[in-house]
């Protein structure tokens, strides 16, 4: 099938986004400076317009053509819970912060748009402290930028627990060039649920009015109501599995704190298999209020979140109740990989540590996918005649 829409996408990682977005987009450019990652897009992806430099090294003239669509899943170290909770910084301070690249990718889009050939659509994903990093200011500033660039914009918050059985909720903040009328079909008058939440709402009440007059609240219809797959689908409860020992799984629940026990003695009484997540996390809770590490489980049909591992004290483990029988082990890379949406086909490194580095710091697919169908491509397709380049154009951009 012939791609019917162009797209440059920065911070590529291993290429998740591109799998969502799918046959009908070309990607006319991809960028990551993680060699990690550059070698694995390159093993899943036709490499050929790969540049590996990192982004404030790439101009407007690296970038050919004209594309319907720029995505950018910026760097999240600074934003997210586990991280240095810095924020993306400011636009003339870019040694302050890893996820202040997305200044560089900004500026990017301004001299495009100087040349009256920016993207007519712009996503850009992270983690959902994105809000409320700083205070707000930081999603204030980020918006700031996209009025200026000449951009109408939006956000909705999309929790991958949706499409797979993995919660990840995460920010996607959609962007429209001003001189396209949005149809009604893509937007709301009044925010809606589950894509606007109250951190959402919370963000956009504290634009200024000169930067809220050209917010759209996206509305992409309801989530899908069934998954392709499920929890139990994907961790093998076998005894062929990698348990741990039995020393090695009392050590894990030895960390526990009162709270977790009662969560994992009704699992005990079930009468059933349970299957769970299991995380070590720095918790507050010594003699002196000094933070311990504390093993806490959670059961249900969604995992917890799937993170890039730190010193091993974010490995994701896996916990199955069967009455008094408490097994633990680490989460496979077939089982994250699935967790993620990615196929079997899907080329990951060989090592445990490479594969969950590129995993946690990848977007589900099935999310882009859902976006894509429901407001990105939609509004690609409205774009033609209202920008300055059209579909015709693009071969001679």
């Amino acid at each position: 099938m012939a791609a019917k829409y162009d797209y440059y996408e920065f911070f590529a990682g291993v290429g998740m986004a591109r799998m969502g977005l799918g046959a009908e987009w070309r990607c006319l450019f991809a960028n990551d400076c993680d060699t990690l990652k550059e070698q694995s897009y390159a093993e899943n992806w036709d490499g050929e317009h790969f540049d590996a430099r990192d982004v404030g090294q790439v101009r407007a003239s690296d970038l050919q053509g004209y594309a319907d669509l720029a995505w950018a899943s910026f760097p999240c170290q600074d934003l997210s819970q586990a991280g240095t909770k810095k924020g993306i910084g400011s636009a003339d301070d870019l040694a302050a912060t890893r996820s202040g690249a997305v200044w560089p990718f900004l500026d990017i889009m301004q001299s495009l748009a100087d040349e009256g050939r920016h993207p007519s659509v712009l996503a850009l994903e992270n983690v959902v402290g994105l809000l409320n990093a700083n205070g707000g200011a930081d999603f204030r500033a980020l918006c700031t930028a996209l009025a200026g660039l000449g951009y109408r914009f939006g956000a909705v918050v999309a929790d991958a627990a949706h499409f797979v059985p993995q919660s990840r909720p995460r920010a996607f903040v959609i962007a429209v060039r001003r001189e396209v009328p949005v149809p009604r079909s893509l937007c709301a008058d009044l925010p809606q649920s589950p894509w606007h939440t109250p951190i959402l709402l919370r963000a956009k009440a504290a634009l200024p009015a000169d930067i809220a007059k050209d917010w759209i609240w996206w509305s992409p219809g309801a989530p899908p109501s069934t998954k392709e797959f499920h929890l139990s689908d994907i961790v093998d409860t076998s005894d062929d599995a990698d348990w741990n020992g039995e020393e090695a799984t009392a050590r894990l629940l030895a960390m526990m704190s009162q709270p977790q026990i009662d969560r994992l003695d009704a699992a005990k009484a079930a009468g059933k298999p349970v299957i769970g997540s299991l995380y070590l996390r720095m918790r507050p809770s010594g003699p002196q209020g000094e933070n311990i590490q504390r093993a806490e489980i959670a059961f249900g049909e969604t995992l917890g979140c799937l993170r890039t591992p730190k010193g091993g004290a974010s490995r994701p483990r896996i916990i199955v109740v069967d009455g008094e029988r408490v097994r633990t082990r680490l989460l496979s890379v077939r089982e994250a990989a699935l967790l993620m949406g990615l196929g079997e086909e899907f080329k990951l490194p060989l090592t445990y540590h490479e594969c969950f580095r590129l995993i946690g710091d990848g977007v589900v697919p099935a999310v882009v996918r859902f976006l894509a169908a429901r407001l990105l491509e939609p509004l690609a397709r409205h774009s033609v005649g209202f920008v300055g380049l059209g579909s015709e154009q693009k071969a001679s951009a």
